[in-house]
C-alpha cells in the first residue's frame, strides 16, 4: 500500500472517530420522569393494570393533546401526564397545566425526600390500590330497572383510579390553607398503603361493596 493511501485511510478513521464522539443523546429523551426519576425500575403489583400503566415520557410530560382524537390514544400517554391533566378539571388550576405540573413535581420531590425511595413507585402503588375491580350497571326488563354487578376493564380501572386520586387531592384544598402539593402528598401516601381514609380508596371500597350486593 502506498504512503498516500495510508495517509487517506488514517484521515478517514480520524474523521469517523470524531463523528462518533460528537454523537450524544438528546437532552430529556429517555425514561427519566421530570429528568429525575427512572421509570424502568418501577414494578406493578396488579397484573391486570401492568400493561396499561405507561410511564414512558420525553422530558417534561406535555404532549399538547396529540392523541386526543385517536382511538384509545390515551393509552399512549404517560400516567404522569394523565394525572396532571385530571388535576386541572376544577378549581384554581383549571387550564393551568404549568402550575399543576409544578405542584405534582414538588410533591414527588417531597415524597422522595421522606421515603428515600423512588416516588413513582408510591404513585403506581396508589393507582393499584385505588382501581376498582367491579362496578354496577343497570339492566332494564320492560319498565323495571335492576342494578347488576359487572367487571371493570383494565383501561376503565386506570381511568377511575386517576380521577379519584386527583379529585381527592383537589378536595383537600377546599376551605383549607393546604396547598395542592401537600394534598397530593397526603392522598398518594395514604392510597399507596391502602388507607381507607384516602378518598380514592374509600371510593373504590364503596363501589365494590355496592357491586357485591348487586350480584
Amino acid at each position: 500500500m502506498s504512503e498516500d493511501a495510508e495517509i487517506i485511510e488514517e484521515t478517514v478513521e480520524e474523521a469517523v472517530e470524531e463523528v462518533v464522539e460528537d454523537v450524544r443523546p438528546i437532552a430529556g429523551i429517555g425514561t427519566l420522569v421530570f429528568g429525575k426519576w427512572d421509570a424502568s425500575e418501577i414494578t406493578c403489583k396488579d397484573p391486570g393494570l401492568a400493561p396499561y400503566i405507561n410511564l414512558s415520557t420525553v422530558g417534561i410530560p406535555h404532549t399538547g393533546g396529540r392523541h386526543a382524537n385517536a382511538w384509545f390514544g390515551k393509552a399512549k400517554l404517560s400516567v404522569v401526564e394523565r394525572f396532571i391533566n385530571k388535576l386541572m378539571r376544577t378549581g384554581p388550576y383549571t387550564g393551568k397545566k404549568q402550575g399543576a405540573m409544578k405542584a405534582f413535581e414538588s410533591s414527588l420531590d417531597q415524597i422522595a425526600s421522606k421515603s428515600d425511595s423512588n416516588p413513582l413507585q408510591t404513585f403506581v402503588d396508589a393507582i393499584c390500590n385505588a382501581a376498582p375491580m367491579e362496578e354496577i350497571t343497570r339492566i332494564k326488563f320492560g319498565a323495571v330497572s335492576q342494578p347488576k354487578a359487572v367487571d371493570s376493564s383494565p383501561s376503565r380501572r386506570l381511568d377511575v383510579a386517576l380521577r379519584n386520586l386527583a379529585q381527592g387531592a383537589q378536595q383537600g384544598t377546599h376551605k383549607s390553607k393546604k396547598t395542592l402539593t401537600n394534598c397530593i402528598i397526603n392522598e398518594l401516601s395514604k392510597a399507596a398503603v391502602g388507607d381507607i381514609t384516602s378518598f380514592a380508596v374509600s371510593k373504590k371500597e364503596e363501589l365494590e361493596r355496592i357491586a357485591a350486593s348487586a350480584r
